[in-house]
């Protein structure tokens, strides 16, 4: 089973010193609790600067994750990008407001999935982009399992939503979400090292579904988003 983190933050946090502020500390991290792969956005996009963020190395165990920004004084998309993170909390800017659904669709165009942080925007928003951009493909990652209900909300309605198991961690939380919506609708992640990556990596151990499912979840559903 290859295990692909979808959800991993490198560089410092304002959490505290943490092993990944650097590519050694996070490998270190991953081989612990054997995370063959991660999806990492570094935290000076993710909490400072966009614009001129500090680079992701180049390494065959990480995939690097851009904040993207809309608008004139925004990030642009990559040309060579497959996956994205939007932030509009944190960088100040309207998810559903005309230049948040200008970037959605240049995004859904070119077939580029998007993270996004659930305590980043409001079900309300993220339920507007999913309406005005139906073929855009979002991860809604770090719901927390308070939020069940509003995630099965939307769930329900847009087709292209998925969501991570970074903090989805109530008893048989996940197993409901995939037999509900498919195994293909459900990634896993883990938020490190704001949140903990110890619980969610045991708990796909120890999800009580199909193997094919696991694996799906486990990495197979990033990598066939990522190409």
């Amino acid at each position: 089973m290859r295990v692909v983190d979808v959800n991993r933050i490198l560089g410092p946090v304002p959490v505290g010193d943490v092993p990944s502020r650097d590519v050694p500390g996070l490998l270190s991290e991953l081989d612990w609790l054997a995370i063959d792969a991660a999806c990492v956005v570094h935290s000076h996009a993710l909490y400072y600067d966009p614009v001129t963020p500090a680079d992701v190395p180049e390494h065959p165990r990480m995939t690097s994750v851009p904040v993207v920004v809309p608008g004139p004084l925004g990030a642009p998309v990559p040309a060579d990008g497959r996956l994205v993170r939007m932030c509009p909390a944190e960088h100040r800017y309207a998810l559903a407001g005309p230049h948040g659904l200008q970037l959605a669709r240049e995004l859904a165009e070119r077939n580029i999935t998007v993270l996004l942080g659930w305590e980043s925007t409001s079900p309300g928003e993220i339920h507007r982009l999913a309406t005005e951009v139906p073929t855009l493909r979002i991860v809604l990652i770090n719901t927390g399992y308070r939020a069940l209900r509003e995630l099965a909300d939307l769930m329900d309605t847009h087709a292209e939503l998925r969501f991570d198991t970074a903090s989805l961690c109530g008893h048989l939380q996940v197993e409901w979400m995939a037999n509900r919506y498919g195994a293909h609708r459900v990634l896993f992640g883990t938020g490190a090292p704001e949140t903990d990556d110890a619980g969610p990596r045991f708990q796909l151990d120890h999800l009580e579904l199909s193997v094919q499912d696991v694996e799906l979840i486990a990495g197979g559903n990033i990598l066939e988003l990522l190409g």
